[in-house]
C-alpha cells in the first residue's frame, strides 16, 4: 500500500515526542487512551470489574470495544510536533544557491541536522502535534487489537510495550499523571484507576 492509499482513510492519533521516538525505535507497540465517563457510567460491570456492555440512548446494548474510535484493521497516521525549515544547496564557493522548504520532526532532530546541517536557513516555530496536517505524516500504524482494561491492571511487560522501559509502578503512575490535562486529573489519574482503551498496533512501512 503506497502513501496516498494509506492517507485516504487513515485516522489521526497524537503522540508526544518521547513516544514518537519509542515508536521509531520499535519499543512502543501499544497505547492506552481515556474512555469518557459518559460511556463507563452506562456500562454493565462484571464482578471482576470487566465492562460487559454499553447501553446507548436507544436502549441498545453494545460491546464497549465496538464504540472505541479505533478498530482492528484501521490505519492510523501519527500526529507529532514539527516545523518548517528553509534549506539551501551549497554552491562551489560555499554559498547557498537555492532555497527549499522541508519538514523537521521534533522526535528526529539529530537525524535532521545530520542530513541538512550543511545549509540550514530559516527555522520555523515548532508546531504542536494537534496542528500537524495529514499531508506531512510520516508514521503509519495498523491497529491489531483493541480491548478495555483498568489502568492499574498493567503489568511490567505492558509498561515495556508502552515504550517506557522497565519502570516501576510508581514511576509509570508519575509518567501517566504528567500527561494529563488538569481537567482530567480527578478521574483519569493513576490513583483513580479509570477504564482505558488498550490499543495495540504495528508499524506500517511506506
Amino acid at each position: 500500500m503506497n502513501r496516498e492509499e494509506l492517507l485516504k482513510n487513515a485516522k489521526p492519533i497524537l503522540f508526544n515526542t518521547q513516544m514518537v521516538q519509542a515508536i521509531l525505535e520499535g519499543r512502543k507497540t501499544v497505547t492506552r487512551r481515556k474512555i469518557d465517563r459518559d460511556i463507563t457510567n452506562f456500562c454493565d460491570v462484571d464482578v471482576d470489574g470487566t465492562l460487559l456492555d454499553y447501553q446507548n440512548c436507544d436502549g441498545d446494548f453494545i460491546n464497549p470495544v465496538d464504540i472505541c474510535r479505533y478498530k482492528v484493521g484501521d490505519i492510523l497516521y501519527v500526529r507529532e510536533s514539527f516545523r518548517y525549515v528553509v534549506i539551501g544547496e551549497v554552491g562551489y564557493e560555499g554559498e547557498c544557491v537555492w532555497d527549499d522548504e522541508v519538514i523537521e520532526y521534533k522526535a528526529s532532530q539529530n537525524e535532521f541536522e545530520e542530513e541538512y546541517g550543511w545549509c540550514i536557513g530559516e527555522l520555523g516555530k515548532w508546531k504542536p502535534s494537534i496542528h500537524m496536517p495529514k499531508e506531512v505524516a510520516r508514521i503509519f500504524l495498523k491497529v491489531t487489537n483493541v480491548k478495555v482494561e483498568r489502568l492499574q491492571d498493567m503489568t511490567q511487560e505492558d509498561c515495556i510495550k508502552e515504550g517506557c522501559g522497565e519502570l516501576s509502578e510508581e514511576q509509570f503512575a508519575e509518567f501517566w499523571n504528567s500527561l494529563l490535562p488538569k481537567y482530567y486529573y480527578d478521574w483519569m489519574s493513576w490513583q483513580g484507576n479509570p477504564y482505558v482503551w488498550v490499543i495495540e498496533f504495528e508499524r506500517v512501512k511506506v
